[in-house]
């Protein structure tokens, strides 16, 4: 059938179904499909908290959400243009977030008597008119991906999990997504039995081939290529792109990585993806616990590697300690939070940015430490160098404050000349620099950055005492002495203040706004989007993001007083909010939510616009 090919900028895609239904695979084939044609992308995987959950229930509900477009887009989409959904949990679990007009594809198959009440469907809503403001697409997937298979060599259960493939077939017609690697996928996938790679092909294929003859679909769809600075792209997560930044940091400093971690949600995938880059120079280590992790990663550096610790907010509770170990011995420490809906084990596979006072306070005695963090999946291999940077150079623990919507999500990342990135290289402490020229003073600290030697063990006339106990000036002996403490608490802070960060930057194209919007994190996309859309509507409105938390940018100040009214949305009851009102006497407005999702950009808008308005 020949039919009409329609040109759209942008699309929100939702795919929706039960853990075991593929929407991960299905959402993360469709993202690749759609970064090979050049459309710039972002993504939102959504995972249901509860590990195994009854089929077909709410809680079990698994969904990916892809927004692409042929300009440039700054989060995965508000509102799904269209929802793919499995069964009549999915149905419900989404409905509420799809727009009057939306496309709902739905698995027919699955819409039994028996599926609908687990849900609470007193009727079936594909008959009961309900659903009669979407465009509804009544498709048969698991009944036409069996027939399809019918003459492969396969279980019928076999056959019936591939419907995910059938319905990624369709959805890459509909959109004119090219294919071939998507084939190519499975066949490496199932490499090992040749008969599952076959029957997944032959059901992407029988997807595709019933968009093209099926009369429910009268129009294809195409997205043209955004415009992108020239260079070599890939489509990343932000777990992937951090684990890159660690791998950049080594090479670049010249130092072995050791990874010492403990696996946890949404943080694994840093582990996962260390583990594969032995070549350089990297050691992973999956500890026994939190503890464990942190205190090997601690060691490394004692021994002098970049030692780096990966976890979430329940695991950087149980690292507070050490962390304040590394204070007091004053050596390089990463330590990655990908944080995660809390307190305790909250809603371990949602997102939320609750721990900022964690990162800044959470630890005995007075211990500050840098805090720093990535506003987007590929900013998070630029932000994991920034962090050695800061590691190495002062000598000090870095929190790195990611979370689960960046750490799942993926974008497009220019691929960086390796050569241009900073330069990391460090000098080691090799001979005594006491007056005597015999002695060595390990805490004779840097005029500068107020660091102190790094000395590795085994250096010879290099031996000096470490432990928790103080330590006196210079010299590093135990001491008790009051006014040594008052200066080496004091010495230690500075050394934090010390720290070289760069300027905040505004983002206030008329130079006329008065109000400012303050991010830090993930909020950094719907604050953008939000701002973008009022500034296309002609409202006037400032947009800063802070990616170093501890300290923050000596120019932060007189950028505050510059505007009239200052807003702060955060994924939390106000935590950054507190601290500018606190550092700079500013009555900043604490815009929060703590639902274990993102922004949407529509909301910010709405909230900001009042604000324009009242300033």
């Amino acid at each position: 059938m020949t039919k009409q090919v329609r040109q759209l900028d942008r699309v929100v895609i939702r795919f929706a179904g039960d853990s075991g239904d593929g929407m991960q695979l299905t959402g993360d084939r469709f993202t690749s499909e759609t970064a090979q044609l050049g459309n710039d992308i972002s993504t939102l995987p959504n995972f249901p908290a509860e590990i195994r959950a009854p089929a077909g229930t709410l809680p079990g509900v698994s969904s990916f959400q892809v927004h692409f477009a042929d300009f440039d887009i700054l989060t995965p989409g508000d509102a799904p243009n269209v929802l793919v959904a499995m069964n009549p949990a999915a149905l419900k679990a989404n409905l509420a977030d799809l727009p009057r007009g939306a496309d709902i594809i739905v698995n027919t198959d699955e819409f039994s008597t028996r599926n609908l009440t687990k849900v609470g469907y007193s009727t079936n809503p594909l008959e009961d008119g309900s659903l009669d403001s979407y465009a509804l697409h009544p498709v048969a997937l698991t009944s036409m991906t069996v027939a399809a298979l019918a003459a492969h060599d396969v279980s019928k259960k076999d056959a019936e999990r591939a419907k995910n493939m059938f319905a990624l077939g369709l959805l890459s017609w509909l959109y004119s997504r090219p294919h071939e690697s998507t084939i190519g996928f499975l066949q490496r996938k199932f490499a090992a039995r040749p008969e599952l790679a076959e029957a997944n092909v032959a059901a992407f294929r029988a997807g595709w081939n019933f968009g093209e003859t099926t009369e429910d679909f009268g129009v294809r769809y195409e997205v043209k290529p955004a415009s992108m600075p020239a260079g070599n792209y890939r489509n990343i997560t932000g777990n992937v792109a951090l684990a890159l930044g660690l791998v950049a940091a080594g090479v670049r400093s010249r130092l072995p990585v050791f990874l010492g971690a403990y696996p946890i949600t949404p943080a694994s995938d840093i582990l996962h993806e260390l583990s594969k880059h032995k070549r350089f120079g990297v050691t992973t280590m999956q500890a026994e616990d939190e503890i464990a992790a942190v205190g090997a990663a601690l060691g490394a550096s004692y021994g002098g590697s970049l030692g780096v610790t990966t976890t979430s907010g329940p695991g950087v509770a149980l690292k507070g300690e050490t962390i304040s170990l590394a204070i007091a011995l004053e050596l390089p420490l990463i330590v990655v939070d990908v944080q995660r809906a809390g307190p305790s084990t909250g809603m371990p596979t949602k997102t939320e940015q609750a721990d900022l006072n964690m990162a800044l306070y959470g630890r005995h005695g007075e211990a500050p430490a840098a805090v720093i963090a990535p506003r987007s999946p590929a900013d998070c291999f630029f932000a994991a160098l920034d962090a050695a940077r800061i590691a190495l150079t002062y000598r000090t623990p870095v929190l790195l404050l990611s979370d689960g919507y960046i750490a799942n999500g993926s974008e497009p990342w220019l691929l960086p000349d390796v050569a241009e990135l900073p330069d990391l290289r460090v000098d080691f402490a090799s001979e005594p620099n006491g007056p005597d020229g015999k002695s060595f003073l390990p805490y004779l600290r840097d005029p500068t950055t107020l660091a102190r030697p790094w000395a590795v063990p085994g250096t010879p006339g290099l031996q000096h005492r470490i432990g928790g106990l103080e330590k006196a000036d210079k010299t590093g002996d135990i001491s008790y002495d009051p006014a040594n403490h008052d200066f080496m608490v004091r010495t230690r802070a500075a050394r934090i203040e010390a720290i070289e960060v760069p300027d905040v930057e505004v983002e206030d194209p008329d130079e006329t706004a008065r109000v400012l919007v303050l991010g830090w994190g993930s909020t950094y996309g719907p604050i953008g989007a939000a701002c973008r859309a009022m500034r296309q509507r002609g409202l006037t409105i400032a947009q800063a993001h802070l990616r170093h938390l501890n300290p923050m940018p000596k120019n932060l100040a007189s950028v505050l007083s510059r505007y009239e009214r200052v807003v702060i949305p955060e994924m939390n009851l106000g935590q950054l909010a507190h601290v500018i009102r606190a550092r700079y006497l500013v009555d900043a407005i604490p815009y929060n939510q703590v639902r274990g999702l993102p922004f949407s950009a529509t909301e910010l808008e709405s909230m900001l616009e009042e604000v324009v308005k009242n300033a």
